[in-house]
């Protein structure tokens, strides 16, 4: 193949700039020519209030994605778990590579667990799965909104803002701030979100060598894994925000998934599970969110809505 060169669309966040860094570091390795198109999204522009308020799906990935479609750039990185589920006319999904931890960490400068914060501690997270999941675990805890990237987040917990604040451990170990980490939340006390720790590569549909370039980048057993997750959410109708969890691995040669729906004050957690091989990853998704619907997922996802 003949040298390539590769404009990648990518939010300006520090977390945002280190995963398109690596994705390009990855491509250079491979012999194409990279640079960075920074680009700013309504999520990024709006900081007052919390996500779920800004009312719209995609508040970090659609700008990045119109930037793709115009020729702005050859190529998006995102969070996997801040795409939505719906396909956007004329972008394909080229390649998910390897993904890091996809669990969710407890950062604390006072406690060095869940059960040691004091009773009425203030949890800060901007999730409601986090949120809902924290409270069947512990219904004293006080959960109070955050924004902003991880340091900010960091420097909130440090000027006594919050007593406990819950964040993804890829992100941590990604900007190298992994020390920050108290307690890993693993499942099954909470599932992370779908796609949680996993990149996902667009590209125009057309790009034909640039899809094929890419997509050496793929892992297929991450890919398998973030298709369950992200079938389950689709079929729920949840959206990125939603109180929703999904973990998906692989073990002993077989895709296992476990998928959660948990109501905002902690009180209703509703799981399902299934296991099958990697080819049947998005019917087990399917499957699983099936299960959830059957116990009343509908209901309480649409509650949540309302707030």
């Amino acid at each position: 193949m003949a040298a390539i060169h590769l404009r990648i669309g990518t939010r300006a966040s520090q977390l945002a700039l280190w995963q398109a860094n690596w994705v390009a570091d990855r491509l250079r390795e491979l012999g194409a020519t990279v640079e960075l198109v920074e680009i700013t999204t309504s999520g990024d522009r709006d900081q007052q209030g919390s996500v779920q308020e800004l009312d719209q799906q995609g508040v970090f990935t659609k700008e990045i994605q119109v930037a793709v479609l115009k020729g702005e750039a050859d190529l998006a990185v995102h969070s996997l778990k801040d795409l939505p589920t719906e396909t956007v006319a004329g972008l394909v999904l080229a390649a998910v590579p390897l993904r890091e931890n996809c669990f969710d960490v407890l950062v604390s400068n006072n406690a060095k667990s869940l059960v040691e914060l004091p009773k009425g501690a203030k949890v800060g997270t901007g999730s409601l799965r986090r949120q809902a999941q924290l409270l069947h675990l512990r219904s004293d805890l006080q959960i109070i909104g955050i924004r902003g990237n991880v340091d900010t987040r960091l420097r909130k917990l440090a000027d006594g803002e919050y007593d406990a604040i819950v964040l993804a451990a890829a992100g941590l170990k990604r900007l190298e701030l992994a020390e920050h980490i108290v307690e890993e939340l693993s499942p099954p006390r909470m599932l992370p979100a779908p796609g949680q720790g996993a990149l996902g590569l667009e590209c125009h549909h057309d790009a034909h060598e640039i899809r094929k370039f890419v997509s050496q980048l793929e892992h297929a057993e991450t890919r398998a894994a973030v298709d369950a997750e992200r079938a389950m959410l689709a079929m729920l109708h949840a959206g990125c925000s939603a109180p929703v969890g999904a973990w998906a691995r692989m073990e002993h040669d077989s895709l296992k998934f476990d998928g959660l729906v948990a109501s905002l004050d902690g009180q209703q957690v509703l799981r399902a599970n299934a296991t099958g091989s990697l080819s049947s990853a998005i019917q087990l998704g399917e499957q699983v969110a099936e299960a959830l619907h059957d116990q009343g997922a509908l209901e309480i996802i649409a509650g949540a809505r309302l707030g």
